[in-house]
């Protein structure tokens, strides 16, 4: 995990959540979305993943971001090591963003996890990601 400890890690992602009754983790990233921090947080992840009982669903909303710095070939290096290291049983991964950047960034990243284990949709209704997750709608609002 590049040398960071799990609490570093969670240290660093004050608005990732694991809700374990619902077997989802949420993220509400805010500022500026790099490469380094997309990368922290598929650490965190894939942490989280070896150490969970069960499988469990994702939740990203982008729309606290000011700025995305991804590049997009680092993108493509994410998707990849998400298909070759996942190894669970099929989950979901929710994005959700008003922004048309967000919806971009996510919607290549879905493309690019088509046929994977991890199925990955975009979302501009909070509700509408709810419902495909089977969550209720308040659990995917920020608590900060």
């Amino acid at each position: 995990m590049n040398d960071e400890s799990p609490t570093a890690i969670l240290e660093a992602f004050p608005y990732t959540r694991y809700h374990p009754e619902a077997r989802l983790i949420t993220w509400h990233p805010r500022g500026v979305l790099d490469d380094l921090i997309a990368d922290r947080i598929v650490d965190f992840i894939e942490f989280e993943e070896r150490i969970a009982e069960a499988p469990f669903h994702r939740y990203t909303e982008l729309d606290g971001l000011t700025e995305i710095r991804l590049k997009v070939g680092h993108a493509f290096q994410i998707a990849e090591r998400r298909r070759e290291e996942y190894r669970g049983e099929p989950v979901k991964s929710a994005f959700f963003s008003d922004w048309v950047i967000g919806m971009g960034i996510a919607r290549m990243y879905a493309t690019l996890m088509e046929g994977a284990p991890i199925e990955v949709r975009v979302f501009r209704s909070r509700k509408a990601a709810a419902k495909w997750l089977g969550v209720p709608e308040e659990i995917l609002k920020p608590d900060f």
